[in-house]
């Protein structure tokens, strides 16, 4: 057979092989969004946990000694983690939260339990 009578992989994807690529492979050319010069990964990182998880946090002992007056304390932040999310259900028991942020619905969940949001840098 010939060598390369069209060209080599992807050659011409914008000159003779202009129909297969508006065809099949729509937007393939172009760029979209906005750049982002010199973006800095530490200053987006913000690990999360959801509401249902939040519990995996605490040790066993005190998982089963918590009560209405003895409500634990959960340090997210030692653990790693910078924001609490809303998704789950938490039990009906007090808990004091500790984290850098709070969605609002978090919040909401968290206090309809008794608990506390204590925001701490």
């Amino acid at each position: 057979h010939r060598k390369h009578p069209a060209g080599r992989g992807n050659a011409g994807g914008q000159h003779h092989h202009r129909i297969m690529m508006d065809k099949y492979h729509p937007g393939y050319f172009g760029k979209v969004g906005m750049r982002y010069f010199h973006k800095t990964k530490a200053q987006f990182f913000c690990p999360t946990i959801n509401l249902d998880k939040l519990w995996t946090l605490v040790p066993e002992e005190a998982r089963k000694q918590a009560t209405a007056s003895n409500a634990p304390v959960i340090d997210c932040i030692s653990k790693g983690i910078f924001k609490v999310l809303g998704k789950g259900q938490l039990p009906e028991v007090p808990v004091i939260v500790k984290a850098k942020y709070f969605s609002k619905l978090a919040e909401q969940k968290i206090k309809d339990a008794g608990g506390e949001c204590v925001l701490s840098a």
